[in-house]
């Protein structure tokens, strides 16, 4: 067989996104306004990357763009901000402006519409401050971003304390960046992010789990874990982990070392997951520094039910959905079952195994292994037990319902769940496996009075 031939790179200009951009930029510029691709899908478009959105910055004020365009949405018109819907995508167009005074560490007092220059220097970091002509094919850099690119640099546009200070947020966005690309921080940048790392409890619950979702779901979470350990974020923000650090694990379970290592190395086996997996990972040990103790060895008794209302409180604090909190404690929970799978009762192993989020748990069991005695025994052992058992062994239909048992003469109230309950027992080990079974059963262990 031949070598595999090389994988060529995507040609973005022959996406549907980037054309429907390309063509607000050429509606825009054809009524007389200057216009561009602005931020971070122009970081990515220099990279080589997929933008996931296109931005477009222009010369037209609110009103002339939605002159120009058949649907637009005035989401923030006065801040210069319109959405241009094609299809259903949504596009958006800001006219160019400097912002006013930031008196909430969030929203400018006001806006002065001004110059592509002005813009740039008025948003975040270098490498998303650039400019993109797609008619000309022209990268435009008032602030260095293309140098910062080639670096592999986050930096602040001008002065960082400034920067951060207009908008706390940035702080946690410039953590992100770094992680999620792959750069690093310009030192001055970083100094800023420290010193100010205590005003970032200014900034809504909402907007920081945004962004801790963003992190952690991304290509390397354990580095975003570190870095926002090493910024004097993570004690803030979530002071429960930051706690991690220091406390010793038994080394004959975890060679790897403290439950931060550990947590850190569990996000790394975990890149790219979905929120649930990726916070329940950060959590999963939550439990740890409030039960430490030391006995014959070092030991953290019932951490697994402590972290999991600890894991309850975080999420409550961030404003997770109560599904994404259910799900998280849940994971948090029940991630200690594992070690006693093979030892369980048929029905107790079916009942987890039909458990919703159950590939979940999957997924954090072997990253929490592979991040200390890397034995996947339970794991391969519930992978076998997948692949042998099909969907209605391991969540039957049930036998039985409460209308039968009424039927029968069974009064209202709580024996009738008690009754169903046991009768699920019994199908789940393979001891009932017909209608007629299961009511002969029912007849004789739960006699009439």
């Amino acid at each position: 067989m031949g070598a595999a031939k090389p994988k060529k790179r995507m040609d973005f200009r022959r996406t549907a996104g980037y054309r429907n951009a390309v063509g607000i930029v050429r509606e825009l510029k054809g009524a007389g306004h200057e216009a561009y691709l602005v931020g971070g899908c122009v970081r990515d478009l220099v990279r080589g990357r997929a933008p996931k959105d296109y931005d477009v910055a222009t010369g037209a004020r609110p009103e002339q763009v939605a002159r120009i365009f058949r649907r637009t949405i005035p989401v923030g018109a006065q801040f210069g901000v319109m959405i241009v819907m094609i299809g259903k995508t949504p596009y958006e167009v800001a006219t160019f402006r400097t912002d006013q005074e930031y008196k909430d560490g969030r929203h400018p007092e006001g806006v002065v519409f001004s110059s592509p220059k002005e813009d740039a220097l008025r948003r975040d970091f270098t490498v998303n401050g650039l400019f993109y002509d797609p008619l000309k094919k022209k990268v435009i850099d008032y602030v260095g971003g293309r140098e910062d690119l080639k670096r592999r640099l986050i930096r602040a546009i001008g002065d960082p304390a400034k920067r951060f200070a207009e908008d706390k947020l940035r702080m946690l966005r410039a953590i992100r960046f770094a992680a999620t690309l792959g750069f690093e921080l310009d030192p001055a940048t970083f100094q800023a992010v420290q010193s100010g790392a205590g005003r970032i409890t200014e900034v809504s619950p909402e907007r920081i789990r945004d962004e801790l979702v963003k992190l952690f779901t991304g290509p390397d979470p354990g580095r975003g874990l570190e870095l926002l350990d090493e910024s004097m974020l993570l004690k803030v923000i979530l002071p429960e982990v930051e706690k991690m650090k220091g406390v010793q694990q038994p080394p004959e379970f975890h060679p790897e070392g403290d439950v931060f290592i550990h947590t850190r190395m569990v996000l790394d086996g975990l890149p790219n997951s979905s929120p649930v997996v990726a916070i329940g990972a950060l959590l999963h040990d939550v439990g740890k520094p409030p039960t430490f103790r030391v006995a014959e060895r070092i030991r953290f008794d019932g951490h697994d039910q402590v972290g999991a209302r600890m894991a309850e409180g975080i999420c409550r604090r961030l404003r997770f959905s109560n599904a994404e909190n259910d799900a998280i404690s849940d994971l948090v929970r029940e991630h200690m079952k594992f070690k006693d799978v093979r030892q369980m009762r048929l029905s107790t192993l079916k009942r987890f195994m039909a458990g919703p989020i159950f590939p979940e748990h999957l997924k954090l069991h072997r990253a929490d292994c592979m991040a200390s005695h890397k034995d996947l025994a339970n794991w391969n052992f519930l992978r076998r037990k997948l692949k042998q058992m099909p969907k209605t062994e391991i969540r039957p239909k049930p036998l039985i319902n409460g209308h039968d048992l009424l039927q029968l003469g069974y009064p209202e109230g709580p024996q009738v769940g008690l009754i169903l309950k046991a009768v699920e027992e019994k199908q789940l080990e393979k001891e009932l496996s017909s209608k007629a079974e299961a009511l002969a059963w029912v007849a004789e262990a739960f006699p009439k009075r």
